[in-house]
């Protein structure tokens, strides 16, 4: 999680600065905001068309909870994610995902997470809100969405990660995630219950995406038709906020080094089903996407375009800069808890954060040569 939000818009100020050519030039710049909330509602389209994909999982397996059925849904969490993940682009300038008065972000992707808060672990069998029957008599939705980062931001209940760690359970593996078996939710003290929490979750996180795709979508009264509308230096503030944001103290910093330093599995962002890698290479990816214009088989003009228009060395210096911190990320072993803690995962892990931190100073040089003052935390 670490939700930045409104903060790291406030830090990651932009000022217009003099220069004889504009280089946000309306003709120019337009096109290219423009492109910007369409890129982002195909993105949450995508990610909501597989959060529903997960969401009929989960119903499936709930209905007659078997291995084969708990596989499934597994792998339909895995399925949802690297779509999510390059969505996080669109974060910490206080957009409608991370608005700092009704952003749902802190509902949708919070973490780390503690287990305990949720449900028995090891050591504890009858430990949170699933095993707490007589203070949580009947699971809601709405309670749900109370409990969530009550009293600390660990205590998190909604979202990917504690679907994540309804479907997995703790991970105590060396070699792989976890193993929950899925009489957990078949014979196991409280297993009506781990149910329900589990199908109130997964419909909680689709009316979360939801309600964002909504405030992106084209020919409506949003979010998305006043971004259009903003002139283009306001726009480009958002967008390269969001960018430099996420590759520098979010991505290569929250989500790598504190996990670098620590060699602890717990501040790895999906611990439970060894997915941190792959969510670190799509948070990676959506910077790329912005940045050129495109998502998936869609593609139209991006920040690119406005580099090359000024500086095409600046603008190749960044494309590579961008491929390089993808390739950096894919060369780290797998799992990602096992590549912090040992030499030759350590390594790997450290050229990629060095690959995001020379990434996200030239989003910085990018910025100044659109006659812009970029400020990251």
């Amino acid at each position: 999680m670490k939700k930045l939000g409104w903060m790291a818009w406030v830090a990651g100020a932009l000022t217009t600065a003099g220069c004889a050519t504009d280089p946000l030039e309306e003709s120019r710049a337009r096109p290219v905001v423009e492109r910007y909330a369409t890129l982002v509602h195909e993105n949450y389209t995508d990610v909501v068309t597989k959060a529903k994909e997960l969401r009929t999982a989960v119903d499936v397996f709930v209905a007659d909870p078997t291995e084969a059925k708990l596989t499934a849904a597994r792998n339909a969490w895995l399925a949802a994610r690297p779509a999510y993940g390059q969505s996080e682009a669109f974060r910490f300038y206080g957009g409608p995902i991370d608005d700092e008065d009704t952003g749902p972000e802190g509902l949708i992707n919070a973490w780390p997470l503690d287990e305990a808060y949720i449900d028995s672990v090891k050591g504890a069998p009858e430990a949170g809100i699933i095993n707490a029957t007589l203070e949580f008599p009947t699971l809601t939705e709405e309670l749900l969405t109370s409990l969530n980062e009550r009293d600390g931001e660990t205590n998190i209940a909604t979202g990917y990660h504690a679907i994540e760690f309804l479907l997995w359970g703790q991970d105590e593996s060396e070699t792989g995630p976890g193993n929950r078996p899925a009489s957990d939710f078949a014979t196991a003290p409280n297993a009506e219950r781990r149910r329900e929490y589990l199908k109130l979750a997964t419909d909680l996180l689709v009316k979360d995406l939801e309600s964002v795709q909504a405030q992106w979508a084209p020919g409506a009264n949003n979010y998305g038709k006043t971004f259009s509308a903003q002139e283009p230096e306001e726009a480009v503030l958002r967008i390269l906020t969001g960018l430099g944001s996420l590759s520098g103290a979010e991505l290569s910093g929250e989500r790598m080094t504190v996990a670098y330093d620590n060699r602890d599995q717990e501040d790895e962002h999906s611990c439970f089903s060894d997915n941190t890698k792959a969510d670190l290479y799509a948070n990676a990816l959506g910077i790329q996407n912005v940045y050129l214009g495109r998502y998936g088989t869609q593609d139209g003009k991006g920040l690119d375009e406005l580099v090359a228009a000024v500086d095409s060395k600046l603008d190749e210096e960044m494309k590579q800069r961008l491929q390089a911190s993808l390739d950096a990320i894919q060369a780290i072993p797998g799992p990602f808890d096992q590549a912090i803690d040992n030499t030759e995962g350590r390594q790997k892990v450290k050229a990629a954060i060095e690959a995001l931190e020379a990434q996200t100073e030239t989003l910085v040089d990018v910025a100044t040569a659109l006659g812009i003052t970029l400020n990251l935390e």
